[in-house]
């Protein structure tokens, strides 16, 4: 008899968050307060513009505010850091989104730099990552909270479980792995240059996919029964897993579309309704 499988359903988990958040926000609205999500597209990137466009129509259907800022893509670092400053100082902006990629000439990183950590709702700070890795950030990166939402809205175990992270990056690989550490998870962190790659994925109960490459991680990599969270999102509606053949292998996965995705705006969403409950106090 073959095994049920649970296709973790991220929009249902979305769904539940932003029902939550509905009466956060009329509560807000009430006192004359309206959270406020502003986002940042330098350069004229198509997907980029299309993340953005996502994001503040999901703002808007919660009745919240979206404010969004388009710079040229020859804009330079002192310029956007000069836009960042003036959206950190203005009491009706509560969370900033700067859209990444950026265009080659800004240092992405000096950008980030600049938002001010009480309107960080997307972890991308230096700052918010430490808080991140001691386990006390308000807003940790949205992925990686969308990821560990999941993991809780199905009951899904963390603690003692042997997760294996694939990839690194400052936004997700590395505080996805500080998050699952946190909780009493052993987590191991692979990457391009991990050697036996294929062993070390086998070994998860848990598998992250992070990598940014499609259909990368194999069914056949997998243990039997391992729990699947795919963050990857490739052209095409793909993830970073060969969905068909994990499917056959996990006991749980959520799919490319409809995963994590959902989940990460919904995340970014929460955070920005918390940094106006904060400074509304």
């Amino acid at each position: 008899m073959s095994q049920q499988k649970l296709i973790l359903d991220g929009a249902r988990v979305a769904q539940e968050i932003k029902d939550q958040l509905a009466e956060r926000v009329k509560a807000l609205t009430a006192k004359g307060i309206v959270p406020c999500l502003a986002t940042i597209l330098a350069g004229d990137d198509p997907a980029s513009a299309t993340y953005v466009r996502m994001k503040g129509n999901a703002c808007r259907k919660l009745g919240m505010e979206s404010r969004r800022i388009e710079l040229p893509k020859e804009t330079t670092t002192e310029q956007l850091i000069a836009a960042i400053r003036e959206l950190n100082e203005d009491p009706a902006v509560h969370g900033i989104l700067l859209q990444h990629p950026v265009p080659s000439q800004i240092n992405e990183r000096a950008a980030f730099e600049a938002i001010d950590i009480r309107k960080d709702v997307d972890g991308v700070t230096t700052l918010g990552f430490a808080q991140n890795a001691f386990g006390f950030a308000a807003y940790p990166s949205c992925t990686p909270a969308a990821i560990i939402a999941i993991l809780d809205y199905y009951r899904i175990p963390i603690e003692g479980k042997h997760a294996v992270v694939v990839g690194r990056s400052p936004i997700l690989g590395k505080p996805v792995s500080l998050m699952l550490l946190n909780r009493n998870a052993t987590v191991t962190v692979c990457h391009s240059r991990t050697r036996g790659l294929e062993q070390a994925v086998g070994l998860g109960d848990i598998v992250v996919a992070a990598v940014g490459k499609p259909s990368f991680i194999q069914g056949a990599w997998l243990k039997e029964g391992a729990v699947v969270l795919d963050a990857g999102y490739n052209e095409g509606n793909v993830g970073d897993v060969d969905y068909e053949s994990c499917l056959a292998k996990a006991s749980a996965i959520t799919p490319v579309p409809g995963g994590v995705g959902p989940v990460t705006i919904a995340m970014l969403l929460k955070h920005t309704v918390e940094a106006a409950e904060r400074a509304a106090q």
